[in-house]
């Protein structure tokens, strides 16, 4: 092959993927990793795609980029279902529990999910329904758990940042840092293996470092466009998560690590 054919395919696979490794290059295209350097500063130079460290992006995309609600909800649908789905089998349905969810369309289709979910029937007729505790600072979340038989929803409160629709601020930390929800699903905008978890946002990443901190469990739920990418703020790193929930193996050195962090990986 060509080094001009290589690197058109090169640009296709940063086009569809977001982001690739120079290892996986490496092996896919069946050279060594000096070679797919200087494929990636061909590329870089054309303005094609942006370096990374340990691969390559795509040249629009940046620690800053932040898509809005409207837009990542069209994005990757079949991905978050089956993410979703896991996520939801985690959640008990047989006893009372609590649970923290995260803004984010992949915890958005979870709560569609929840909302649905026929309640628990007790075990003795004596007994109550066994109720969920659902806390979030999401709106759309708070809007499909509203109403449903069997949860009891709460709403942390603070300023709503409309591109995410979610509750940002001190207020929103503090009430965070008051609560112990069995679980916390919390999205990301990145994981990486050295720089952990990151969003674009300070305060959303503040909010969403907090959740971290409270929750007894941490499940995150990030489709594969997510993994080996970081973004401007990081709120957790990999050993602070217990359950990666994403919808593709790992790359290679992000297996290593998520391993090294003693975190569980369910490929939905």
């Amino acid at each position: 092959m060509f080094a001009e054919e290589r690197q058109q395919k090169i640009a296709e696979l940063v086009a569809g993927s977001g982001r690739v490794s120079v290892t996986h290059l490496a092996e896919r295209f069946r050279i060594t990793t000096e070679t797919v350097r200087r494929d990636l500063a061909t590329l870089e130079t054309a303005g094609t795609v942006r370096r990374v460290h340990g691969g390559a992006v795509a040249a629009d995309r940046f620690s800053t980029t932040e898509e809005s609600i409207t837009e990542r909800a069209i994005q990757r649908p079949d991905q978050k279902i089956r993410i979703a789905e896991a996520a939801l089998a985690l959640i008990p349905r047989n006893k009372a529990a609590s649970v923290l969810l995260d803004g984010g369309t992949t915890t958005e289709v979870l709560a569609d999910m929840l909302s649905r979910r026929p309640a628990a029937e007790p075990t003795d007729s004596a007994e109550p329904r066994p109720e969920l505790v659902a806390i979030t600072h999401a709106v759309p979340i708070a809007a499909k758990l509203s109403n449903v038989p069997g949860i009891a929803l709460q709403i942390l409160g603070g300023r709503v940042r409309g591109i995410t629709q979610v509750a940002v601020g001190q207020a929103t930390v503090d009430a965070a840092a008051r609560i112990r929800p069995d679980i916390a699903f919390v999205g990301t905008n990145g994981i990486h293996a050295d720089f952990g978890l990151s969003t674009p946002d300070p305060e959303e990443a503040a909010v969403k470092a907090a959740f971290v901190h409270s929750a007894r469990r941490i499940v995150v739920l990030a489709d594969s466009s997510k993994l080996d990418t970081e973004t401007l703020v990081q709120f957790a790193s990999l050993k602070d998560l217990d359950t990666l929930i994403t919808d593709s193996e790992p790359g290679p050195e992000l297996a290593a690590a998520l391993e090294e962090a003693g975190a569980d990986v369910v490929i939905a």
